[in-house]
């Protein structure tokens, strides 16, 4: 199952069942879960966390030293969910100080040369396409789709369920369960392709439709359209997701 190529420390943690290929290189401080594959001339560096059945592809980096000047060394590590797949050349850092890992979720996706900065946290099913670029501490919410060569700015906050068009630009936090796209960044519209693929009823479509034409659709400024989405929309779950959300923007939102 492991390549005689492959340079492993002896203090590296594999199960039994781990596939390592060609030219890989495992340091030592590193964890990797039952059924994962690692293909050829990938680095799992030092304070990498691999789960079950990830899926790593050429070239990978996981795990090496944040690209930021506060790091002091301190053991910090980059934790991968289970069901991952990783592929070519994609680079996830590990966390420093600040949080203290980097971690990406289960049943992630990310494309070919995709770049996961320190500190950054992915929930479930994210999707990010080739090349996208986080910037450090950004959290991308469960079930987002972010479109190819997007570059997103430190601290930025992306939302469960929406989507960014490729070749855009996220410089402010995204709202969940939105369409977004050009340059600027703008809120198009309600993410409704993806919502039904993910069998959301049509009620709360309807009423996430009411909210984003209050939010973003209307005259009202933000707090004006807050008090009347407590008025005359129900407050099923995603709904008050959404008010959450919108109240507690450092950065303020993309609109």
């Amino acid at each position: 199952m492991i390549h005689p190529t492959a340079i492993i420390s002896p203090k590296a943690e594999l199960h039994e069942t781990v596939e390592v290929g060609p030219y890989t290189i495992i340091e030592e401080n590193v964890t990797i879960g039952e059924g994962t594959h690692i293909a050829s001339g990938a680095l799992i560096a030092s304070g990498a966390r691999i789960g079950k059945n990830v899926r790593i592809s050429h070239g990978a980096v996981i795990g090496t030293l944040p690209q930021d000047l506060k790091f002091g060394g301190e053991e910090t590590i980059a934790v991968i969910g289970d069901n991952t797949v990783l592929r070519e050349y994609v680079t996830v850092n590990r966390g420093t100080r600040e949080s203290g890992s980097s971690d990406v979720g289960r049943d992630c996706f990310l494309m070919a040369y995709a770049h996961v900065a320190h500190d950054c946290k992915l929930g479930d099913h994210v999707i990010m396409a080739n090349s996208v670029n986080l910037g450090g501490h950004v959290h991308v919410d469960r079930y987002a789709i972010i479109g190819g060569l997007v570059p997103v700015h430190q601290f930025v906050r992306i939302g469960a369920h929406c989507m960014i068009g490729g070749g855009f630009r996220a410089q402010q936090d995204i709202c969940p369960y939105s369409l977004v796209g050009g340059h600027p960044l703008k809120v198009i519209g309600l993410n409704q392709v993806g919502l039904k693929r993910r069998n959301f009823s049509k009620e709360t479509i309807q009423a996430l439709q009411k909210t984003f034409k209050i939010l973003f659709f209307s005259r009202l400024n933000t707090t004006q359209a807050l008090e009347r989405l407590r008025v005359e929309v129900e407050q099923i779950p995603e709904v008050q997701e959404i008010i959450t959300f919108v109240e507690t923007s450092p950065r303020g939102m993309v609109k």
